[in-house]
């Protein structure tokens, strides 16, 4: 399989075992999501000053560089064949660069002593590029769909442009009857912005689908910091324990949504639970 020019570097390393081990050796979808050339560090320390400009060829190697140095941390080697998407997808792009959050109604909000616990969010039919991967780990299988994505996302389309970044990214996880473990088969899916809407551009990656998802009710919940195997069944869990009526729910697939690029101390992510039909 094509894997979009993301591969595992050294030789058979990085970690295996079970849902509940130490997830920092693979690279997650967040650690892919939006890295921006205002954090590229200048000359190994720092960063660039807001407003520095830099020629688009040196600009894209260093975007590309910095990627790669995130990606071996991670025991990930990013190609050389993906610095055109990563410059695509962090630079301004004619006036395109912001990202369109997917649009949905508050329906309700439950709280407990001041806290937010969950919110009840309806959102309506819309299409979505969606590609199932089923690697070895879960962090695998986020890096190498969303790598595929991103090359979608970035003229690898019928339209041959840029189709402009939305939030949230979604993954799909699917657990096992007691929530104790998460399938290694997941979907990453990501939303076809409001222009795209009606006219979806089709892939040219036999491997990506255009799907249309129904309008679905989203019970949803924020939670910060890394997002792997550990932290998504505790999310889930802990989740069930809050919802009045659990079983109004789908017990079996959730969905983590992210929003917030690594660059960020604490990131911002969401656990779904999608009500039933």
């Amino acid at each position: 399989m094509d894997r979009g020019g993301c591969q595992m570097s050294g030789g058979g390393g990085g970690g295996g075992g079970d849902g509940g081990s130490d997830s920092s050796g693979m690279i997650t979808l967040e650690d892919l999501e939006s890295f921006s050339e205002d954090q590229l560090p200048d000359s190994g320390n720092g960063s660039l000053e807001e407003g520095e400009t830099m020629e688009e060829d040196e600009g894209s190697d260093r975007l590309l560089h910095y990627w790669q140095d995130v990606a071996r941390g991670h025991q990930v080697e990013v190609s050389n064949e993906m610095a055109e998407p990563i410059q695509q997808l962090t630079s301004n792009n004619n006036g395109r660069s912001n990202r369109e959050h997917i649009p949905f109604t508050l329906l309700s909000q439950k709280e407990k002593c001041g806290e937010l616990l969950y919110d009840k969010r309806h959102y309506e039919k819309g299409h979505w590029a969606c590609i199932k991967m089923r690697e070895d780990t879960y962090e695998q299988s986020i890096c190498y769909g969303f790598m595929k994505i991103m090359r979608y996302i970035c003229k690898q389309n019928s339209l041959g442009d840029y189709l402009g970044m939305s939030l949230p990214v979604l993954t799909v996880v699917r657990t096992n009857e007691n929530h104790s473990a998460i399938s290694q088969e997941v979907t990453v899916a990501y939303y076809l912005p409001t222009e795209h809407q009606a006219q979806p551009p089709q892939p040219q990656d036999s491997e990506i689908v255009i799907e249309v998802w129904p309008a679905a009710i989203v019970y949803t919940r924020s939670f910060t910091g890394p997002t792997n195997e550990l932290t998504i069944i505790n999310q889930i869990n802990g989740m069930a324990e809050l919802l009045e009526s659990p079983g109004v729910c789908v017990n079996d697939s959730f969905i983590v949504a992210g929003y917030t690029n690594p660059a960020h101390s604490q990131r911002h992510n969401e656990i779904w639970f999608l009500e039933r039909r």
